[in-house]
């Protein structure tokens, strides 16, 4: 029993140790990048594994169809990088291949397709995520995930903390014995502190004036305390925004509440909660499959569909019927991150007339609907439709 206690301090030690330089290097970041001011803006392409590549390269001709323009000028660069497959994961032994990273950090913003994470049975060796491990490379970390249903009065921006809690360090739990397994959870004050602060920042920017944070410090008294302690200290920094907080398990709950859930605005949550509550979210607006998600930081930025790689639709021969609603839905999240805010706008009510109204195409999975290239065809001859805001009116009346 001895050596097994001295065996879990010393892994424990080490990952402490990890954390406390983590921390200090956000101490020294720098501010975000203004890319106002840049004379070229690198967008990396990256397709990931499944249908990923299917869905990615949609989105990526839609990208290319709004900024031709700027394309043209060579402000806009689009690079395409491959290698974050898992079999040329597994192959190196790790969640992102070195030559892939050293390429994503020549780019300011990237659009990241899906990627498999091996699950216990998969015939591919334990490596981490590698959307934890990019978020954790690049420093991504605020996921921005935004669902808007207007009939049903839902119009939700999350901030998920993206490179702590109980994902920060979900590959290196501990196996003490047979009997004993225990994983950890990460919470500092500067993770909880810019996270926070990015909720508060775009609730008055937006002039969305609430916050709402999800724990569960009730329980998790040390880790969720410290994050809505937090919180309620950033809060006093911001007089016109309303704060008021909520444990995850009945925020579940009031999602669902069609009396309560209009109430809410912007919600800011740990990693875990976030993930959760965000699939729950995205069923209002269609499924994980219609939802794009941000992941933020000072230096870079990297958007992608919510959902996963759904390795059996590649194998059943069905990639090209998959749904690039998701990631195009990102790309414009990207668009409006870069200073594209009209352009934007324009492809969130082009993506609205044609999955949430018009509905001239259905998207089934299969050869019943539409491929995922014909519905692209769709977004850009909607974006093109000279009475797009007019036609966007008539279904928002």
């Amino acid at each position: 029993m001895e050596q097994q206690i001295e065996r879990a301090k010393e892994h424990f030690g080490e990952l402490v140790k990890e954390q406390l330089e983590r921390i200090e290097r956000m101490k020294i970041q720098n501010d975000f990048t203004d890319f106002k001011a840049k004379d070229k803006i690198v967008i990396g392409v990256v397709g990931g594994d499944g249908i990923g590549p299917f869905i990615t390269a949609e989105a990526q001709r839609v990208l290319e169809f709004l900024l031709s323009e700027d394309i043209k000028k060579g402000r806009i660069v689009l690079k395409v990088i491959d290698g974050l497959t898992i079999e040329n994961r597994a192959a190196c032994g790790k969640a992102i291949p070195d030559d892939v990273l050293a390429e994503l950090k020549t780019c300011d913003v990237i659009l990241k397709g899906p990627t498999t994470t091996p699950r216990e049975g998969d015939p591919w060796p334990n490596i981490e995520s590698a959307n934890v491990a990019m978020r954790r490379e690049l420093d991504l970390f605020a996921n921005v995930r935004p669902v808007s249903v207007p009939e049903k009065g839902i119009d939700w921006t999350f901030y998920r903390e993206n490179t702590e809690g109980a994902y920060a360090i979900g590959s290196k739990g501990i196996h003490v014995n047979d009997d004993l397994a225990i994983d950890f959870t990460v919470t500092t004050q500067e993770g909880s502190d810019r996270i926070i602060k990015a909720a508060f920042d775009y609730a008055r920017k937006s002039g969305k004036n609430k916050v709402t944070v999800v724990t569960k410090a009730n329980v998790i008294k040390t880790t969720d305390g410290k994050f809505l302690d937090a919180a309620k200290a950033i809060a006093k920094n911001y007089p016109e925004v309303e704060m008021d907080d909520w444990y995850i398990d009945i925020m579940t709950a009031k999602l669902v509440d069609e009396k309560r859930r209009s109430q809410f605005k912007v919600l800011v949550l740990p990693n875990l909660y976030g993930d959760i509550l965000t699939d729950e979210a995205a069923e209002f607006q269609g499924g994980v499959g219609t939802a794009g998600s941000a992941n933020i930081g000072k230096q870079y930025a990297m958007f992608e569909a919510i959902h996963g790689s759904a390795p059996r639709m590649v194998t059943e021969g069905r990639g090209q019927y998959a749904d690039p609603c998701s990631i195009i839905r990102a790309a414009g999240m990207l668009l409006e991150h870069i200073g594209y805010q009209e352009k934007a706008e324009m492809l969130q009510k082009a993506l609205d007339i044609c999955g949430l109204y018009e509905k001239k195409l259905v998207l089934t999975g299969r050869d019943t609907g539409a491929t995922g290239s014909e519905y692209a065809d769709y977004v850009m001859e909607t974006l093109s439709h000279p009475d797009l805001d007019a036609t966007y009116a008539k279904f928002n009346k």
